[in-house]
């Protein structure tokens, strides 16, 4: 007798073997040293502001990974608004990479984008083999979302004008990080091909 709801787990529409995250973006940055990050933060917004934009052209899934701040009975939409409402630091970033209708959006409660957090599972419904990290901060969240995706196996990108950290130098050791031990490829957004990523991982 066949199962009553065969997809207990639902479904989504996109099916892509490459992905392409913005971590924590949504961020008001209202607190102490929030003004360093922003300084470097506001030039890689709109760095993937123009990646996401071609993104959406290849129909690649993009995905917003936020932090939930410790609120817990909040959604990403209100965490939207609070952080637009008023003048937080954060707002610039936020208008240039607020999230359009057909983004997916994961909340999570601690650094990785993965730990405790439903991202696995989307991942595996859309297919994807590879995934391109983006946002902050580039030595906390984005390290520790690469280290988890590493060891599942995934393919990982790390366009080096897409991440941002406190200093330059906080920046640079991650990203070297991320190259030497968990085996990234680094490389300038406008040089990412989607549709020759998407190509390289076609069934021969």
């Amino acid at each position: 007798m066949p199962a009553r709801n065969p997809d207990l787990h639902g479904n989504v529409p996109d099916k892509s073997p490459v992905a392409l995250l913005l971590i924590d973006v949504i961020n008001d940055m209202e607190w102490e040293d929030g003004d360093k990050l922003l300084k470097h933060a506001l030039p890689m917004a709109k760095k993937i502001a123009a990646l996401k934009k071609r993104a959406r052209q290849e129909k690649i899934p993009i995905i917003y990974v936020n932090d939930n701040f410790g609120k817990w009975r909040s959604d990403f939409r209100k965490l939207i608004r609070e952080s637009l409402r008023g003048k937080t630091r954060g707002a610039p970033v936020i208008r240039l990479l607020k999230p359009e209708g057909d983004d997916y959006f994961v909340l999570k409660p601690k650094l990785s984008a993965f730990f405790s957090t439903p991202l696995e599972l989307l991942l595996t419904y859309l297919d994807v083999k590879t995934l391109i990290l983006t946002g902050v901060a580039g030595n906390m969240c984005i390290l520790h979302s690469a280290m988890d995706a590493y060891m599942r196996d995934y393919n990982i990108i790390i366009p080096s004008d897409c991440i941002a950290s406190n200093t330059l130098r906080e920046n640079q050791h991650a990203i070297a990080e991320m190259s030497k031990t968990l085996k990234a490829t680094v490389l300038a957004s406008a040089k990412i091909d989607f549709a020759a990523l998407k190509r390289a991982q076609l069934p021969a």
